[in-house]
């Protein structure tokens, strides 16, 4: 049988029968998530993918996590792979379910048991190298933004922000307009991964876009980033949905928000900043995970060929 996996956005206490027993750990797990300081968008991640796994759990009659075996984890994964995942997707959904049978194990400690998790092999992964958002891509939705309007403005003040910024989504979203010095082009992220505050920087072309947005304020909310109607904070999906809007409008591939990430890093290098300094401003603990932005072209690796020809720079 074929299974499905659809969510409507709403925790999973709702989808499933709370005397399920799985149900109620997922909850105190999501809970000491957030205890721990980890950020909202971390704990949104767990919610999600674990919400697949137990529509599964549901689906098959498994209501308490001792019946969970390591078949039923495997026969999981295939079944995403099955409906579309791909290995990215299924590698996530893995993460999030060990990361809450280790943590089920640690903090219940039940005798006897042994953590099925232990014997599925981590899915497989291929390193594909993801693209960042490029100049042009980025030219053509600007060129959608129609100037004198809000939905415009604020449109394109957005755009030139994320990628001049290299925030990540809930952090550029979580921003309130006390945390930017316009004058200075100094944002301080407050909800930083890790619960940790760090100070980012805009240039002035950004720092004139968002005067332009402000401008078509009348609202009296906090938030940097509003809906169109001015009713509230910009949400992930609004923000997802210009993206899509402005990049249909273009004609060109709709670029995820993290490919703003990854074209800040990489142009970022491009134009000579010291990694040390890039690794501050994307946030990062070390330098291994700020490797996996910098996808270097073939014309960046010939320009360092040049450049440092050993022949070339020192042979007569």
């Amino acid at each position: 049988m074929k299974h499905t996996f659809r969510t409507q956005g709403t925790f999973v206490a709702r989808i499933i029968s709370e005397d399920t027993q799985i149900i109620p750990l997922i909850d105190s797990f999501l809970l000491n998530c957030r205890g721990k300081g980890l950020a909202k968008g971390t704990v949104e991640f767990y919610r999600k993918k674990l919400e697949y796994f137990a529509r599964f759990c549901h689906e098959n009659g498994v209501h308490f996590i001792t019946e969970i075996t390591p078949s039923h984890i495997r026969y999981f994964l295939d079944l995403l792979t099955e409906n579309g995942h791909n290995e990215g997707g299924v590698h996530a959904a893995y993460r999030s379910l060990k990361t809450f049978m280790f943590w089920y194990e640690d903090e219940v400690e039940p005798e006897g048991w042994k953590n099925p998790i232990r014997k599925v092999a981590t899915p497989r992964r291929s390193k594909i190298i993801l693209d960042p958002v490029t100049i042009e891509t980025l030219d053509a939705m600007l060129d959608t933004c129609e100037r004198g309007t809000f939905a415009g403005d604020r449109d394109r003040a957005i755009l030139l922000c994320l990628f001049d910024c290299g925030a990540r989504a809930q952090e550029f979203l979580d921003i309130d307009l006390s945390d930017i010095k316009i004058t200075m082009g100094e944002i301080t992220i407050r909800s930083g991964k890790g619960r940790k505050t760090r100070t980012i920087y805009i240039g002035a072309k950004c720092r004139k876009a968002i005067r332009t947005y402000i401008k078509h304020r009348f609202d009296r909310l906090p938030a940097l980033w509003v809906r169109e109607d001015q009713e509230g904070r910009l949400e992930y999906w609004g923000l997802r949905s210009i993206l899509v809007r402005r990049a249909t409008d273009a004609g060109v591939k709709t670029p995820s928000l993290h490919a703003f990430r990854r074209g800040f890093a990489l142009n970022m290098l491009r134009n000579g900043v010291d990694v040390y300094a890039l690794q501050r401003l994307m946030g990062h603990e070390t330098l291994d995970i700020l490797k996996q932005y910098l996808k270097q072209t073939d014309q960046d690796l010939l320009l360092a060929h040049r450049l440092g020809s050993p022949v070339d720079t020192n042979m007569k």
